[in-house]
């Protein structure tokens, strides 16, 4: 039965070698496994497959996001590290320097070299 399964989450990349360098030098992740042209990546127990494709970044939904515990520290070591986050007008909640606080959480949006939006998030 799939509840049972592991799921995997993917990220398209259109340049696999600068996705890669991206999510390996700038956000800190390390590559678990190559196949298909693409890599698997741990995080938290979890794992993503980013594999190369012409679609990436033609969603304008987020493709994933990070829980962490504090995502103030997240998101100043991150911009630390050059990422770039999104500023969104909020309907409801606010947003203070790029971190939104509505719906139980506080999140921070950015984008990859791949133009994938992704998230940084801490619940309430």
């Amino acid at each position: 039965m799939l509840k049972d399964a592991p799921i995997r989450a993917y990220i398209p990349a259109s340049n696999i070698i600068r996705a890669r360098k991206f999510y390996e030098e700038v956000i800190g992740l390390h590559p678990k496994v190559e196949y298909a042209g693409g890599v698997v990546y741990e995080c938290g127990g979890a794992s993503v497959f980013m594999y190369p494709t012409p679609n990436a970044g033609t969603s304008k939904a987020s493709q994933a996001f990070w829980q962490v515990k504090d995502v103030e520290a997240e998101v100043a070591e991150l911009k630390a590290r050059g990422v770039k986050f999104e500023e969104y007008d909020m309907p409801v909640g606010v947003m203070k320097n790029s971190i939104a606080t509505a719906g139980g959480a506080k999140t921070a949006w950015f984008k990859d070299t791949e133009g994938n939006i992704l998230a940084v998030s801490q619940r309430l």
